[in-house]
């Protein structure tokens, strides 16, 4: 299930055209967009911090694992709180991106602007089932949504940096300290077709239910969107085994956003924080690369090569795989000394976190793969 590179450079210049022959027919109603985001604050709400210890199971030594980088977070309510899910990478390995062992931290806020971290990890590679899945490189990049009865299911990316796999893991709790894992989403799907093809970055789509939240049922199943280099789509019965959805003619994963080129996702869109069930449709923010080199394309001109911005995109509410609009230019992009300095040098707003919390919409986003930030928006459709 590989792709090779040539495959997957075709693959993507299809999609890109496919995309664009349906530009005409997209709505310029943009009332169904979140935004406008601001920033709320002039400063990262989560850093590093080089005195935190935990004591590794599986090396059984103690490591600084917050030492490096906070980056990439999923965000939800626990407690009349906001809660965020932060990927923490330690100080081993190369001085590289990708090249740490990642964990991942919570931080709690009563205001969603200043953060109380808590000094140890809550989910991280461990002596257990998934450690093949996650050792040495560990869990990254998390979204995390609530189901109706108070459990919190969080997706996020196993990687076994040895043998340079990853794949997307599930994991619950019900108080966001204590996980049960469930290993890769696909493992199960079409009877073991997708093992060993790498996959990451997932956002199961949610729905406002007067108080907080939760996961949606469209048609009886729950819906991910999932990916990067182009966004596919699956469903699930229960929010752990995940189906994709295929193409009738191919019988591959269906395609519902790719690269555009000359725009600001003319690298890639990267899946960005859990979708938003509106009254308008199915809102996505996701994330973009702006094109560094050929084969990806030619990049927008607006933004340095290798950028991340985000975009949004709107899909049909009764048809998840129906889009029905799709931003041109970014609602969100790297403008701060923080969010275009650090690991990643051409500069994230990587969003993965958004949680409605006091009248207002709060995006939390990986800050050139450093640090976290966070942005507002006022509440418009329900």
């Amino acid at each position: 299930m590989r792709l090779s590179s040539a495959a997957l450079v075709v693959t993507t210049l299809m999609c890109a055209f496919s995309f664009a022959a349906q530009s005409d027919t997209r709505t310029k109603d943009r009332s169904w967009l979140i935004g406008p985001f601001t920033r709320p604050v002039d400063t990262p709400v989560i850093r590093p911090n080089p005195l935190s210890s935990f004591l590794d199971p599986v090396t059984r030594q103690a490591v600084a694992w917050e030492k490096l980088h906070t980056f990439n977070p999923a965000a939800t309510i626990y407690e009349g709180k906001v809660a965020v899910l932060y990927r923490a990478e330690d100080d081993s390995g190369t001085m590289m991106v990708g090249g740490h062992a990642s964990r991942l931290g919570l931080a709690t806020s009563s205001d969603g602007l200043h953060f109380t971290t808590e000094p140890k990890p809550v989910l991280y590679g461990d002596n257990d089932a998934q450690k093949a899945n996650e050792y040495l490189g560990g869990v990254e990049d998390p979204r995390v949504v609530q189901k109706e009865d108070g459990t919190y299911v969080v997706t996020y990316t196993q990687y076994a940096r040895e043998r340079q796999t990853y794949t997307i893991g599930i994991a619950t709790s019900r108080d966001l300290h204590h996980w049960t894992k469930f290993g890769p989403i696909f493992d199960a799907a079409q009877n073991g077709k997708y093992r060993g093809f790498k996959y990451k970055s997932s956002g199961i789509v949610t729905r406002w239910d007067g108080r907080r939240m939760v996961a949606a049922k469209i048609h009886g199943k729950y819906w991910m969107y999932w990916g990067e280099i182009t966004i596919r789509l699956a469903t699930s019965d229960d929010l752990i085994h995940w189906t994709p959805v295929v193409d009738a003619k191919t019988g591959e994963p269906k395609v519902m956003l790719a690269p555009r080129p000359g725009h600001f996702d003319s690298g890639f869109p990267e899946t960005g924080p859990p979708p938003v069930l509106t009254a308008k449709g199915i809102v996505m923010l996701y994330n973009a690369k702006n094109a560094t080199h050929p084969p990806e394309g030619d990049g927008s001109t607006d933004l340095a090569a290798g950028t991340y911005s985000v975009g949004e995109a709107l899909f049909a509410a009764d048809d998840p795989s129906k889009m029905l609009d799709r931003t041109e230019t970014p609602v969100f992009r790297p403008e701060r000394p923080f969010e275009r300095s650090g690991q990643y040098v051409d500069g994230t707003t990587f969003a993965e976190g958004l949680v409605r919390f006091a009248g207002k919409w709060f995006l939390y986003y990986g800050c050139a793969d450093s640090l976290v930030g966070v942005a507002t928006a006022p509440v418009a459709v329900e």
